[in-house]
């Protein structure tokens, strides 16, 4: 006679459940998170939050420079400020102690060089450092004791609070 009531384990040494592990985040009603939501809705929310608020300073050279040496023209969307340090936001909130450094590996791109083989080009670090001085300003980064830049706890509450607006909105829809 075979056991019914017996569970075999998985590959990593638990007890199978079916998958209802999986599903039970989803369907909770817990609160979203940075992390819970996707990338490109959070952070055009994130940047519509920035610029409506009005506080966040946009430099006056932000309609003329590249981002980066690899690139050959200016952005066209009139709103990429707002974008990036909302991506920058998101990404300090993910991986805390990023630097300007570290910042530019992440935004930087191929750089083509005509006959010679491609490189990578790191991003424009004062559009970067310019961004998290203005995030430091509106207390949503600090500077970590260690490296870089972490997020405060001021700054992980409005992130979290602005994902689970886009949560609820993926929801609706």
């Amino acid at each position: 006679a075979i056991n019914s009531s017996f569970r075999p384990l998985s590959p990593f040494g638990h007890y199978a459940t079916g998958g209802a592990h999986l599903q039970h985040n989803e369907m909770s009603g817990a609160p979203k998170t940075v992390k819970d939501v996707s990338s490109h809705e959070f952070v055009t929310a994130y940047a519509a939050y920035l610029r409506s608020t009005g506080k966040f300073e946009t430099p006056t050279w932000v309609d003329l420079v590249k981002t980066s040496t690899a690139k050959e023209l200016a952005p066209n969307d009139p709103d990429w400020y707002y974008i990036r340090a909302a991506s920058v936001a998101r990404q300090i909130y993910l991986r805390g102690g990023r630097g300007v450094g570290g910042l530019r590996k992440r935004y930087g791109g191929c750089k083509r060089r005509g006959a010679r083989p491609n490189h990578h080009g790191v991003a424009g670090g004062s559009i970067i450092r310019h961004i998290l001085q203005q995030l430091e300003i509106l207390k949503i980064v600090e500077k970590d004791p260690k490296s870089g830049r972490r997020i405060t706890s001021d700054g992980q509450r409005d992130l979290d609070r602005i994902a689970g607006r886009c949560a609820v909105v993926v929801q609706e829809a």
